[in-house]
């Protein structure tokens, strides 16, 4: 017999589905919805509901955008420049450079980074999308601004294979950013930082 009621129970099960959200930190996210007044809870579930049918994604870029739109307005205004390309690996990540206010280009999301333990290999990612990018755009410098783990390497070394011959400058975010932090957390100064001192990836003849 259920200590609770079905309807918290299921609340609580809900929040603890998301990632980072442990068992107690579940439950006290539903309890303060029990404890507040009703309209927090109504709130949230109509941002719920309203959010498959209110974004979409870029058919260029592959960031998220309003649902009604094909193209990302980073890439469509005319003072980006689409000859410079930071590929990243989730939407987020994209907000996290905007902040920093020094990058005036345009993106690339990959949807993920390889990932063989998790399933995750080359052909699940936009990379194929990137490489015909660089053809049609004309793109002169790519920085690669993947995660300083494990799998941003690798995949950040896919992609440079995938390059091939094209004559196209391959960039790495500076070592400013501390081994295992995701982009998305990581301070508006440091990536700022890595961002200028980005460094020179392609291979000497």
């Amino acid at each position: 017999m259920s200590v609770l009621p079905p309807a918290l129970t299921d609340l609580i099960e809900a929040f603890n589905a998301l990632p980072g959200v442990g068992p107690r930190t579940a439950e006290r996210y539903a309890y303060w919805f029990v404890r507040h007044d009703a309209k927090a809870g109504l709130k949230l579930a109509a941002a719920l509901n309203a959010l498959p049918q209110g974004i979409t994604y870029c058919e260029r870029t592959y960031a998220l955008i309003p649902a009604g739109q094909k193209l990302s307005d980073l890439y469509t205004n005319p003072k980006r420049d689409k000859t410079l390309v930071a590929v990243v690996a989730e939407p987020f990540d994209i907000v996290a450079i905007e902040k920093t206010g020094l990058f005036n280009g345009t993106y690339h999301v990959l949807g993920g980074l390889v990932s063989p333990i998790d399933g995750v290999t080359p052909e699940q990612l936009h990379i194929q999308e990137l490489v015909k990018r660089i053809d049609e755009d004309k793109v002169k410098e790519i920085i690669l601004a993947t995660n300083a783990s494990v799998e941003g390497e690798s995949t950040a070394l896919y992609i440079q294979q995938q390059l091939g011959a094209r004559n196209v400058k391959l960039t790495r975010l500076a070592r400013g950013l501390p081994v295992g932090v995701d982009l998305e957390y990581a301070d508006q100064i440091t990536l700022g930082r890595a961002i200028e001192h980005r460094q020179s990836l392609n291979l000497k003849a």
